[in-house]
């Protein structure tokens, strides 16, 4: 069925409905329905419809079309748990905590700031609808941290921060030097399962919850749920967290927008010299930032990376009018993988859209053409990091082309006519076995 008839039968089947009801309930009973829910959670329910089903889908679950396309995910409403809060440990946040995430937005995130966008009449009102998907808001009270007495920074106190840095542990997931360097890991998952990336603290501005030093000691002392970052509430005194977010502050580098051409020029050939020593680690930043796993990793209804299939291929992607292509598994598995896959073969695959049996892809969905262009380091690092990831054994099925007569009047409308490009959809999971992780 294509995409217009589609349409059209959800057109008819909602007319049909509507119908149905009116015939059953009467013709008043869905305004009179409406009319008798409160005018704030009406209005929230407008507003979130509007500007927010889009990453936080319909239920509020974190589910929405968007939701897969985002690092890090959006958040689960549902549940009740927030990670920027005001609040103890394990609490439900204040009205002013949403209301603040809400106008501010987060920052180093897809979620915006809506306080020039949005009237605050219905700000307040979408984060009234908000609370109502967790009963926890109806059954619990925020415990606000208590207000404590600011530490001014000083030498003096960043010294004792540092102190504290080394006593809580914090270089095993943000380095010595907060930028990673010594770090046992920087990449982590959170509670459902999703990537997490360690902060990088020499960059407070991409601090979600903002980076002052009153916002940073709060993500200390309330934690932030859902994640590895602990409260440190009964580790700490509020002193040394203080003086801990001083220290931190202490760390932050220059930003490239505050630099001089001669400031800039050295920065970048800084990182140019990281990215070299450590090749594995920029290829998975392009490999997440690209998008490979949009399409390379099978995701669940609630649009979640299915555990264990991580870049191991077999989402469906349909193509009109050319035909339905599974994506390839991209893990070190030799037998269904790239594992017996020379570093030239997933180059060619990668900027040339050929496959090691000779097969040629389309621009599209693998946007090949595109690879293309990237440095030849960029190229090299990607193909580092892929070696580096762990084998699955996942057998996708080959390309399953259209009738020749549609498909070449296909590739004519649009390289001779000038037709509108394909259209491409998700057509499902198409794996052939469980994933095997080995």
């Amino acid at each position: 069925m294509n995409i217009v008839n589609a349409s059209k039968v959800r057109l008819i089947g909602l007319g049909v409905f509507a119908l149905l009801a009116a015939v059953l309930y009467g013709p008043r009973t869905l305004a009179q329905r409406e009319a008798s829910r409160p005018a704030s959670e009406s209005r929230g329910k407008q507003v979130y419809d509007k500007h927010c089903v889009e990453c936080h889908g319909i239920d509020g679950k974190g589910d929405g079309p968007a939701a897969h396309l985002m690092t890090p995910r959006p958040r689960d409403f549902t549940r009740g748990r927030y990670k920027i809060r005001s609040t103890e440990s394990g609490s439900v946040p204040t009205d002013d905590d949403l209301l603040r995430s809400v106008r501010q937005g987060l920052y180093a995130s897809a979620m915006p700031a809506w306080q020039k966008l949005l009237p605050d009449d219905d700000i307040q009102a979408v984060v009234g609808y908000v609370k109502s998907f967790s009963s926890r808001f109806n059954s619990e009270q925020p415990s606000e941290v208590p207000p404590g007495a600011a530490i001014p920074s000083s030498p003096q106190s960043i010294t004792r921060g540092a102190s504290v840095y080394d006593k809580l542990q914090c270089g095993k997931c943000h380095g010595t030097d907060g930028h990673g360097t010594g770090a046992a890991a920087t990449s982590f998952e959170d509670d459902w399962g999703q990537p997490l990336n360690a902060a990088d603290l020499t960059e407070p501005w991409t601090f979600r919850g903002g980076s002052t030093s009153d916002e940073i000691y709060l993500r200390f002392r309330s934690g932030m749920s859902g994640t590895p970052m602990p409260s440190f509430k009964d580790a700490a005194s509020d002193a040394e967290m203080r003086d801990l977010a001083n220290y931190v502050l202490s760390l932050a580098r220059k930003p490239v927008w505050e630099m001089n051409a001669e400031e800039a020029a050295a920065f970048y050939a800084r990182q140019d010299a990281e990215d070299r020593a450590n090749p594995a680690k920029r290829g998975k930043y392009l490999v997440n930032t690209l998008g490979c796993t949009i399409c390379h990793s099978p995701i669940d209804e609630q649009k979640r990376i299915l555990p264990g299939m991580y870049l191991a291929g077999g989402v469906r992607i349909q193509v009109e009018p050319y035909g339905e292509f599974t994506t390839g598994n991209l893990t070190s598995d030799k037998a269904t993988g790239l594992g017996n896959w020379s570093d030239d073969e997933i180059k060619r695959a990668i900027t040339q859209g050929t496959l090691r049996d000779g097969t040629r892809l389309l621009p599209f969905p693998m946007d090949w053409a595109s690879f293309s262009t990237m440095k030849e380091d960029d190229i090299s690092a990607i193909v580092a990091y892929l070696r580096t990831v762990p084998p699955v054994r996942n057998k996708v099925p080959p390309p399953k082309w259209t009738f020749l007569p549609a498909h070449l009047w296909g590739k004519f409308n649009v390289l001779i006519l000038g037709a509108d490009p394909p259209l491409t959809f998700y057509a499902g999971n198409g794996g052939s076995t469980a994933a095997e992780a080995r």
